[in-house]
């Protein structure tokens, strides 16, 4: 399989996504969701205390205390700016703080969910459609409409029906953005520093959602054609 040609530079923003093989789903419940978020909050750290293998034989409370504590350190390869995940694919906007760190971390969650979907499964073999891939952000303008296009997947995909359920949608950093908690693992601030009120934020993202729909569908058509 060919390399990825784009260079992966620290202090540089990347959209990062990949998809199920052939399309197919790697979310089936509430669970699968929630472990792939609880790895990603794991692997996005320089150091941890244990191996994540040792990390799952502990309780949930102590799994979320472990998890707390390394957020409030802040000491991240990667640096979480938002995300969403979806039925069959991933996206997620990532600044890199050190050199391979997105390459390292992707590796590490990629590896270690599909490792856990396969046996809960019974199923062998790659989950995800080879490597991921990754698109440089170039500009804070670009920055903005990415982080949108992202948060608007479970309209512009049909996962919700109604503009407003994406506040509601458990598996995107949006509804984070609306609440801006402190101590958490998402760097929201790279985008909201850009708008005055959150009102302004959700304005700015809503305002295109039926746009990106139809430009999803126009993509879909060509695609059967």
């Amino acid at each position: 399989m060919p390399g990825r040609t784009i260079l992966l530079i620290s202090g540089k923003i990347y959209h990062v996504f990949n998809k199920g093989l052939t399309g197919q789903p790697i979310f089936t419940n509430k669970r699968d969701y929630q472990r792939f978020f609880e790895t990603i909050i794991f692997y996005q750290n320089k150091s941890t205390p244990m191996r994540y293998s040792k990390f799952l034989t502990l309780s949930g409370e102590d799994r979320k205390k472990i998890l707390a504590t390394l957020i409030k350190r802040h000491d991240f390869s990667i640096e979480l700016i938002c995300y969403c995940l979806m039925p069959n694919h991933f996206h997620l906007l990532l600044r890199q703080n050190e050199d391979n760190g997105i390459s390292k971390f992707t590796g590490d969650l990629t590896n270690s969910y599909t490792r856990y979907f396969n046996v809960k499964n019974k199923r062998h073999g790659p989950l995800f459609q080879g490597k991921f891939k990754a698109v440089r952000i170039e500009d804070d303008d670009q920055l903005l409409h990415v982080s949108r296009y992202i948060h608007l997947n479970p309209y512009t995909s049909y996962v919700v029906k109604n503009i407003k359920e994406i506040a509601a949608y458990p598996y995107s950093s949006f509804s984070e953005y609306l609440k801006q908690t402190k101590d958490s693992s998402i760097n929201s601030e790279a985008v909201l520093t850009n708008f005055k009120t959150k009102k302004s934020f959700m304005k700015f993202t809503f305002n295109r959602a039926d746009y990106q729909k139809e430009l999803g569908n126009i993509r879909h058509l060509a695609l059967e054609k």
